[in-house]
């Protein structure tokens, strides 16, 4: 769930155009002091290209921007162990819940039938629950992961802008 949160308040903090009219219009100290009090990764990021930028901002934003993707991109692998986990554990189920039912074949013979739905029916059971898990989780997987691609195609335009900023200006 916190990574449900962890998209909603960075949804709140989005301050970036804001930080990039300060610099168009040759306030680089309020820019850089919206962008110092910002937790949005694309902020931050804009910081570091402000920081360095009688340096080099292009290689500090991309240093910074390297960070910033771990961050957003900490809560995937989970959900990817999730999808991945999820059949395989309905797979380990239905090979149980099939050796449960030969095991009954094995001791009541052929002859009672349905004696081996028990097992049949735990290894189906399992078989859908894992892949219930596993789909109801590749949603909000899919979703996250287009969330990291847009932010990180907005860091890549918006630090283009900045540098273009800083370059028109000369600072």
């Amino acid at each position: 769930m916190s990574v449900f949160f962890f998209w909603r308040r960075l949804r709140k903090r989005e301050n970036d155009t804001i930080i990039l009219q300060f610099v168009e219009a040759g306030n680089v100290e309020q820019a850089q002091k919206l962008a110092y009090g910002s937790h949005h990764p694309v902020a931050r990021v804009l910081l570091a290209g402000l920081e360095y930028r009688q340096l080099s901002p292009a290689t500090a934003m991309e240093a910074a921007a390297q960070g910033e993707l771990r961050r957003v991109k900490a809560y995937l692998p989970i959900l990817d162990t999730v999808i991945t986990l999820a059949p395989l554990l309905g797979l380990l189920g239905t090979i149980t819940g099939m050796i449960s039912a030969f095991g009954i074949v094995s001791d009541t013979g052929l002859g009672q039938p349905t004696a081996i739905t028990g097992g049949v029916a735990e290894a189906l059971i399992a078989t859908a629950t894992g892949l219930f898990i596993a789909i109801l989780t590749l949603l909000p997987y899919n979703y996250f992961r287009a969330k990291v691609e847009q932010l990180t195609e907005r860091r890549e335009e918006q630090a283009t802008r900045l540098e273009l900023f800083l370059k028109h200006r000369g600072s």
